[in-house]
């Protein structure tokens, strides 16, 4: 797999026939490994073990109801009392973050109305934070700390 623009870690990988697939750590089991799964899986362990996240907290895979159609969101932060307070989409590392890509983690929050949103391609990594007053989202210069949400 490519290198990416994240801390590494010790991947568990395995051949499962002739699958490849990669532990989940959120999931507790091994999926698919495709370019998208390699970042979600780096992008996950980066905001555990450098940014202080909690994997209780977290959950890959969240489907969501948007205008009939069931969707899912890539990962979400929640706080304590279960509020989704973070949305994470990822990408395989040759697409560019586009607008059409912060479009869609958009339309998600239409239903989860969280406090942050992410787009991550394991290269370039945005992160904003929703002014629901103003009706727009501000970006960070870099991913907060759990601590500092």
């Amino acid at each position: 797999m490519q290198q990416l623009n994240l801390p590494t870690y010790q991947t568990k990988v395995k051949k499962i026939g002739s699958e490849v697939k990669i532990f989940d750590i959120l999931r507790r089991k091994y999926v698919a490994l495709t370019p998208e799964e390699w970042v979600r899986q780096h992008f996950v362990h980066f905001l555990i073990d450098y940014k202080g996240y909690s994997a209780t907290l977290m959950a890959n895979e969240v489907e969501v109801s948007l205008n009939g159609a069931n969707k899912r969101c890539d990962s979400v932060l929640y706080s304590k009392g279960l509020v989704p307070r973070m949305i994470m989409e990822y990408k395989r590392p040759d697409v560019k973050i586009t607008q059409k890509v912060f479009d869609q983690i958009c339309r998600y929050n239409m239903v989860l109305r969280v406090e942050y949103l992410i787009v991550s391609n394991g290269i370039d990594h945005y992160c904003c934070k929703m002014d629901y007053e103003k009706q727009e989202y501000v970006f960070l210069g870099d991913i907060p700390r759990y601590e500092e949400l």
